[in-house]
């Protein structure tokens, strides 16, 4: 018998994706709406693991989660799913979710809209549900449209329906309505691919059978389109069904199976057909034997003769009988069918299967998978023990493990320690879709963000999702470490992967630290007064002032409120990094701004005067200003005594400028001081020797005084004006050389 098998058998994508949804499920709390798929074993193993199946969605408790599956549902039922805090894992099949787009805008154009497919059919009660259950459903060719006269029309398809049958509705429509109508050919392209190939297999196998349950639609439609091309068309629910006698006379079969039929099942026909088939050629043999062993004897001559024949043609025999076993197997696929199966199974990277330890040795586990007629070495490093000894594991064989599929090219590669990592694995990204903050190194980006993984999914951070603002250059983020926050977890047939924001951890952090400041600086300026003393700590200076923080918060020191005499350099006073006692001298809350004063604190010069300086003392100063009445001479910093014109010269001088220069440095005699009025008097002449003078004649008796010309008075406060120009030739050098001379 030759086996041909069809290249598309097994699980759909969409169909995968909802049964892979329900069987990773948590089974405590979800619910399926309706039949996962069509297919009594699958929807069994479901329930096994505790999701139950629902035919209505009142039956779901409110915060449930429910399972919608490949077929689609009306739109309604999301608004539902939603008032009632109920989570959706939403399976709808690619294709049926494009058609229920065409039907929502084309319905929301105004079209009337026209389904072709099976009125009871799940997917077609959905589709009414995206346009008000308002749509014309038409299943047969030789259907009457309704009087549709002056209404624009859409036409869709159900996806699993027959392409042919499509194809002649479609035709009769045309001859029955002038207009044209929008037709959209939404069937599956699996469906039509499915579909082409039973048609194919069906040209050539004189039987079919058609694998999957009785009451999946794709698989009756896989059904009639081989009876139209062959005789002996079979449908089978599973292997139970299959009869080796209605098969055993034909040469070759084929198989095809629906999108709702897992391979195992087809795995378990293929191995029913080998078992029967094995155990009725063995069967046939013992007969033959016996046949041949229950032969009447004959007479010895003739046994003689006989006998050399036997041995003269038993050669041949031998050569005819291991040619027959060799065309056998060259000429009976099905082990290479099988074969091909299991090579081919539809393993994914991460899913658990159960294996039986067939063997025990030094290197690891010989183990046997599901359905498969090879072992598989399992190396002891992938094996959950700490120390792996063959001898422990010899009384296993038999028993049942779970292992990891790890990975699937260019060899199968299964683990059972990987489990354990795995669940931690699992364990984590529920936190994590709960909101918990992980960590991953960037290792590449696209156009659309970073990559990165943990563990066994892929990570994604779209660009707009790195840091608040605008990111331009995603390079300089390879390599480093970001900071993570799930946006949607998702984990399906194809791929686990999470979509993940740095941004909104980077944005609280800012927002916190935003609010802080604010409720601080609130605190802050509730707290402060102008007047108060306060310390702080001088952070940085600039060529103004300095800025010193006070609670955590900048106020400004301004070069002018450092120093009494004045200073050119802020560290001449403050020094960064130390902390010093300031005076509020102005606080403005509205802009958010303290002035404080250094000085204000400091004693002024004139008020340690007192303890410094005593009438009698002689001070040595600088000349700073010179006024027609005097020269200021700067004893200290912040303290200046004057010198009256008449305290320079014993001689009588114009003015201070004929004899002083600004800058001159001099020593003069404290003669007065008032430290409460900051007034000091003082006297270079003092300090200089007197200068002889000729004894006036006497006056005779009645001799009148000369009168004498006085100058006019002259104020010698400090605020008469004067020029801080005027300087003569002549200095204090020269009249001090001229009064030694006259000596």
């Amino acid at each position: 018998m030759n086996v041909i098998l069809a290249k598309n058998s097994g699980f759909c994508s969409g169909v995968r994706r909802a049964v892979d949804a329900a069987m990773n499920a948590d089974g405590r709390n979800t619910f399926v709406l309706g039949e996962i798929i069509h297919n009594r074993e699958v929807i069994e193993s479901i329930e096994r693991r505790g999701v139950k199946s629902v035919e209505s969605l009142n039956e779901v408790p409110d915060g449930a989660t429910v399972i919608f599956r490949s077929h689609g549902v009306p739109e309604s039922f999301y608004g539902e799913c939603e008032r009632r805090g109920i989570k959706v894992l939403d399976c709808t099949c690619e294709f049926v979710r494009k058609t229920q787009r065409i039907v929502s805008e084309q319905f929301a154009l105004g079209k009337t809209i026209i389904i072709i497919g099976e009125p009871t059919h799940p997917e077609v009660v959905g589709l009414q549900g995206w346009c008000n259950n308002s749509a014309y459903v038409i299943n047969s060719e030789n259907e009457v449209l309704p009087a549709l006269e002056g209404k624009d029309v859409c036409i869709v398809c159900q996806t699993t329906f027959s392409v042919e049958k499509f194809e002649k509705i479609i035709e009769n429509i045309k001859k029955q309505r002038e207009k044209t109508v929008a037709v959209f050919k939404t069937i599956c392209y699996t469906t039509i691919g499915r579909q082409s190939e039973a048609d194919e297999i069906a040209g050539k196998c004189d039987a079919v059978l058609v694998i999957g349950g009785l009451n999946s639609s794709n698989t009756n439609k896989l059904f009639e389109v081989a009876s139209k091309k062959c005789a002996h068309v079979f449908r089978l629910a599973n292997a139970e069904d299959f009869d080796y006698s209605v098969l055993k006379n034909f040469l070759n079969v084929g198989i095809v199976s629906g999108a709702s039929t897992p391979d195992a099942q087809t795995r378990e026909v293929l191995l029913k057909m080998e078992e029967v088939s094995t155990e009725v050629k063995a069967t046939e043999s013992a007969e033959e034997e016996k046949v041949v062993a229950e032969a009447p004897v004959v007479d010895a001559p003739v046994a003689e003769t006989v006998s050399e024949v036997e041995q003269s043609e038993a050669p041949v025999a031998e050569e005819v009988a291991e040619k027959e076993v060799n065309e056998e197997v060259a000429s009976n696929p099905m082990d290479a069918v099988v074969a091909k199966i299991d090579s081919e199974s539809k393993f994914k990277k991460g899913q658990i299967v159960k294996a039986t330890i067939s063997e025990a040795t030094e290197e690891g586990l010989k183990i046997l998978l599901p359905f498969s007629k090879s072992e598989i070495m399992l190396s002891k490093d992938e094996l959950d023990c700490d120390v792996y000894n063959a001898a422990d594991y010899a009384g296993k064989v038999g028993e049942q493990i779970d292992l990891l599929v790890v990975e699937l090219r260019p060899s199968l590669k299964l683990s059972q320690k990987m489990i354990k990592l795995l669940q931690e694995e699992e364990a984590l990204s529920a936190e994590i879709a709960a909101g918990k903050e992980f960590s991953i190194t960037c290792t590449g980006y696209n156009k659309g963000g970073l990559v990165g993984a943990m563990g066994t999914y892929q990570v994604f951070v779209p660009a707009k999702e790195i840091r608040p603002g605008y990111v331009k250059d995603l390079s300089k983020y390879e390599g480093k470490t970001l900071r993570l926050r799930a946006i949607e977890v998702k984990k399906d047939s194809r791929r686990k992967e999470i979509i993940a924001s740095q941004r909104v951890i980077l944005q609280e952090e800012k927002d916190a630290r935003e609010a802080a400041k604010a409720a601080k600086e609130e605190a802050f300026f509730s707290s402060i007064n102008v007047g108060d003393t306060v310390e702080g700590k001088v952070e940085r200076v600039t060529a103004f002032g300095a800025f010193v923080s006070v609670n955590g918060f900048d106020c400004l020191a301004h070069i002018s409120d450092l120093s009494w005499t004045g200073i050119e350099n802020v560290t001449d006073v403050l020094e960064i990094g130390k902390t010093y006692k300031f005076l509020v001298l102005k606080v403005d809350k509205e802009n958010k701004k303290v002035s404080i004063g250094y000085k204000q604190l400091q004693p002024q010069p004139w008020e340690l005067a007192a303890e410094k300086y005593s009438v009698g003392d002689v001070v040595h100063g600088k000349v700073v200003r010179i006024v027609p009445f005097g020269a200021f001479v700067e004893v200290e910093k912040g303290i200046d005594g004057l010198v009256h014109v008449s305290q320079i010269s014993h001689e009588r001088i114009e003015t201070p400028a004929s004899v002083l220069n600004v800058g001159d440095e001099v020593d003069a005699k404290i003669m007065a001081l008032d430290p409460e009025a900051r007034k000091m008097n003082l006297s270079i002449k003092a300090l200089l020797p007197e200068a002889e003078r000729k004894p006036r004649a006497p006056r005779e008796e009645g001799e009148e005084r000369p009168a004498r010309r006085r100058a006019p008075r002259r104020d010698d406060g400090e605020m008469n004006s004067w020029s801080e120009g005027a300087s003569v030739s002549t200095s204090l050098a020269d009249i001090l050389a001229n009064a030694e001379k006259n000596k």
